[in-house]
Order: C-alpha cells, then sequence, then structure tokens
C-alpha cells in the first residue's frame, strides 16, 4: 500500500537525531527544497544551536525543534511524529562505544516506527539512515564488489558469540544489520495498515565539511575524526593509509535520503550511496594538490606513497547501479570534499 507514495516538495518532514553530523545537512537539504522540517534532538541547549543556525540562515519560520531525551524509550517519537508528511530517520550514530548492538540503533528505529504507527496517518515515507557496514564482511582476499543483497552476517554471529568482549567495531556492524532487519520486518508485519514504504539509505564512509555544534577537531563524528587524524594529523601509520574504503560526501547522504524520500520509486529499496574507492593515502595526496590550500597554516603530512607504488589495490567496492537508476546523484569529487572540509576548518579558526 505505501511502497507507491511519497511525500512531496513543500511538505512537512520529522528528521530524528537533527543535530548529528548526517542530520543537520539532511534538515538543510530539506530546507533549501522547500520542506518545513521538525527536528528531534537530545537537550534543550543542542536544539537551541539547530535554531540559531537555521534562523540566521533565514529557514526560521520552517524549522522547529522537538527535544526527544531518550529515543528508545517506548513513546519517545509520539509527539514527535504528528503531523508530518516524511521520517527521515538519522538518529543512530557512527561510533565505537555501545556495548550491545540492540542499543541504541534498534530501540531508535523501534520507537520511530511504532509512534509512526500510532500516530502518524499523514507519513507518506519513511527513510532510515543505514550503513555499508551492514552488508561488508571483513578479511577480504581478492577485490570484491557488494550489492544491496548483502548483509553482514559475520557482524551479528560474532557479536552473539562474543558478547561483551567484542570488538566495537563488530558491534557497530551488528547494530546496523539489526537496526535495518528489524525495520523491514515491521514493514512487512503492518503494511496493510499502512500508507507509506521505507527506504533505508546506506552510505559508504561519510566525509564532508561538519555544520554541526563541535568545538574543535577532538570534538568532531567519529567519520570525519578518523579522516582528521590520518589526513591532517600527521600520525596515520603506512598500514593504515593503506587500507582500502569507499567514501561518499555528507553533503551528497543528506540529498540522498532526501531524494528516497520525494521519489515513489524507492518505496521498499535499499540503496548505496557511494562516490568511490580511496586508500587514505589518496586522500593525503589530495590534500597536498589543492591549489591555494584554504589551510595555509596547516603543515600537512605527505604519508607514505613510496609504499604504495604502482597499482594500488582496492579491496572493496560497492556497486552503484540501484543509485544511479533511481536516484542519480552526481557525486562531489575528492578534491571538491577535501576543499570543503578545509574551508570550513579555517571558517572555524583551526
Amino acid at each position: 500500500m505505501g511502497q507507491e507514495s511519497s511525500a512531496p516538495q513543500g511538505g512537512k518532514a520529522l528528521v530524528s537525531g537533527a543535530n548529528g553530523y548526517i542530520g543537520m545537512w539532511t534538515v538543510q537539504t530539506l530546507l533549501e527544497r522547500r520542506c518545513s522540517v521538525r527536528g528531534t534532538v537530545r537537550s534543550v541547549d543542542k536544539g537551541k544551536y539547530l535554531s540559531d543556525y537555521f534562523s540566521k540562515a533565514g529557514f526560521g519560520d520552517k524549522f522547529e525543534v522537538v527535544v526527544v531525551e531518550d529515543f528508545s524509550k517506548e513513546g519517545a517519537f509520539d509527539e514527535a511524529v504528528k503531523g508530518v508528511d516524511a521520517i527521515l530517520h538519522t538518529a543512530s550514530p557512527f561510533h565505537w562505544g555501545a556495548k550491545n548492538p540492540q542499543v541504541p540503533a534498534v530501540g531508535g528505529t523501534s520507537g520511530v516506527l511504532n509512534s509512526a504507527l500510532k500516530y502518524a496517518p499523514n507519513v507518506k515515507r519513511i527513510v532510515i539512515t543505514s550503513s555499508c557496514a551492514a552488508l561488508i564482511n571483513t578479511g577480504l582476499s581478492k577485490p570484491t564488489v557488494f550489492t544491496e543483497e548483502g548483509w553482514n552476517e559475520t557482524a551479528v554471529k560474532e557479536a552473539e558469540e562474543q558478547g561483551d568482549k567484542t570488538h566495537p567495531g563488530v558491534i557497530y556492524c551488528a547494530a546496523k544489520v539489526l537496526a535495518e532487519r528489524f525495520a523491514w520486518k515491521f514493514y512487512e508485519e503492518h503494511k496493510s495498515e499502512v500508507g507509506w514504504g521505507i527506504t533505508t539509505i546506506l552510505p559508504a564512509f561519510v566525509v564532508g565539511p561538519p555544520i554541526q555544534d563541535v568545538s574543535s577537531p577532538t570534538s568532531l563524528n567519529q567519520s570525519l575524526q578518523m579522516w582528521y587524524d590520518n589526513v591532517l594529523s600527521g600520525s596515520a601509520k603506512k598500514a593504515t593509509l593503506a587500507q582500502a574504503n569507499t567514501w561518499v560526501d555528507v553533503r551528497d547522504i543528506a540529498l540522498a535520503h532526501v531524494l528516497a524520500m520525494e521519489n515513489k520509486a524507492t518505496g521498499g529499496e535499499r540503496i548505496i550511496a557511494a562516490a568511490g574507492v580511496c586508500l587514505l593515502q589518496d586522500w593525503v595526496e589530495t590534500a597536498n594538490a589543492l591549489q591555494p590550500n584554504p589551510l595555509p597554516s596547516c603543515k600537512l603530512s605527505v604519508g607514505f606513497p613510496e609504499t604504495l607504488e604502482g597499482e594500488r589495490v582496492y579491496h572493496m567496492s560497492y556497486s552503484k547501479a540501484k543509485e544511479e537508476r533511481i536516484l542519480g546523484i552526481k557525486f562531489r569529487t575528492m578534491e571538491e570534499t577535501t576543499r570543503a572540509i578545509f574551508e570550513e576548518f579555517a571558517k572555524r579558526g583551526w
């Protein structure tokens, strides 16, 4: 029933985790596309930063904040979902702090979907931030292309077997699998009762300029902190800079969420969003090649190019076929993303 519906431009969208790295860019993208936005945050202080930011940007009359202190609590989103046309659930952070893959990822997803089922009859689309971590399996011995058909069964099994001793990165991957599977199972069980469809967006490693409230490079979100530590701090090890990854600009991920909300063809789809493959050494070299450099006072490391002479091997990549067919995003280049990060850092005086 709901799969063929989509939320039109100009409607009202709820963005959970609106003060987060992806969440805040998603709010901005929605506002720029003439939507009204209600954003959830965990505290009044976090909400004030957003209200001030979007008011200064000229969107004050289109943006409102709702405080949801604990989004895993039953009924936490009951009031927040009322009166919206779409829900973009970005409130599942990327960090290594979780001890249990069920919390907070599954709890937050469950809370949003249950509240939408009960109190959001006008919702046409729910877009959920998953991750390519829900697809990949580690220890690749040869270059592998992952598609939307895959699931990271290895992480779930390890988390089940190792319990509290599970590596935090494995817990994160397992949490993404469990949360996304919960969403699809929930939809299948209730699709005859609702007028909305579900879309999950699976970002690759997310980098790009931060607009969220961060006071210094040491308080960045996990993915950008990893980028900063390896590309700008000069402390990266050879093996780290040689590790293959696949990346995407945070602004393109925000756009992917919004297009998924607007496009009928995204209903019932998992969609990978990735710009391309990379080694961290590629980012180091891109940063050094910027002319002019937006951070002239920053002494950049050159990394270890001599260890990567010849053809560089990218063991991990993702199929872009579905995204190209349904969303058609023109992803930013590594140079564009690096320049934007540097410009934002310079603006902040870092």
